[in-house]
């Protein structure tokens, strides 16, 4: 896969999800660590750019997850107010000796996962904890080799967002410090169509807060 253009995206579209009868294969953006040491300095922008990127995609037929019935008349996705107050800077523990193991999906398939470290963080004052993961087989494809998969689930869930709890998409950072945006947390590609194998959230990451921020429910609304 190739990089992207000077026009670097802040998205890195859905992971680990297939979609059954057509391509096999995980659909992904590139993302460098450039983009994300930037996010602290230009956060308010970045998340509008998140959010333009992945209007963009779910209009685009050849990507987008949404059945025809409702992309024909899409126009944007319910978005939270962008809000820095849900960005968080997590400390970063890591666990190398972490045994993979197979994660479920919405499917009868399964997903191979490790748990890379654990990202340690307050927000709003309170502590927080969350598993991060990293695929072993997707790590040797290029492009991939430092991407890092965040599911959890939250007190909105059900209400404000998806039943089944949502993704966001890290780097490895250099140091010890990773930078967690709820902001661009997004639903799984099973949100919008029963079609596509989605990650089921590990019940460790289940956060007891309400993260008002990122990707809301998905209310289509075709014409």
């Amino acid at each position: 896969m190739g990089k992207l253009s000077s026009e670097m995206r802040f998205h890195v579209l859905i992971l680990i999800c297939f979609f059954l009868g057509c391509k096999q294969g995980k659909r992904y953006h590139d993302l460098s660590q450039k983009d994300l040491k930037e996010v602290p300095v230009n956060a308010m922008q970045g998340i509008l750019n998140f959010q333009s990127e992945l209007n963009e995609e779910f209009k685009d037929p050849e990507v987008s997850p949404l059945p025809d019935r409702y992309r024909k008349n899409f126009e944007s996705l319910d978005f939270f107010a962008p809000d820095t107050n849900f960005i968080a800077y997590a400390q970063l523990i890591r666990t190398p000796d972490a045994v993979p193991f197979m994660m479920p999906t919405t499917t009868d398939r399964k997903s191979k996962e490790v748990v890379y470290g654990i990202a340690h963080f307050t927000l709003k004052g309170k502590k927080h904890r969350l598993e991060v993961y990293q695929n072993p087989e997707l790590m040797l494809q290029e492009g991939y080799e430092d991407y890092l998969f965040l599911p959890f689930t939250d007190n909105t869930n059900g209400e404000e967002t998806y039943t089944g709890g949502r993704y966001i998409d890290l780097r490895i950072p250099k140091g010890d410090t990773i930078v967690i945006d709820f902001n661009r947390a997004y639903n799984p590609y099973c949100a919008y169509n029963k079609k596509y194998s989605c990650p089921i959230v590990p019940s460790i990451n289940s956060l007891d807060a309400k993260i008002l921020a990122g990707v809301r429910a998905f209310e289509p609304n075709p014409k």
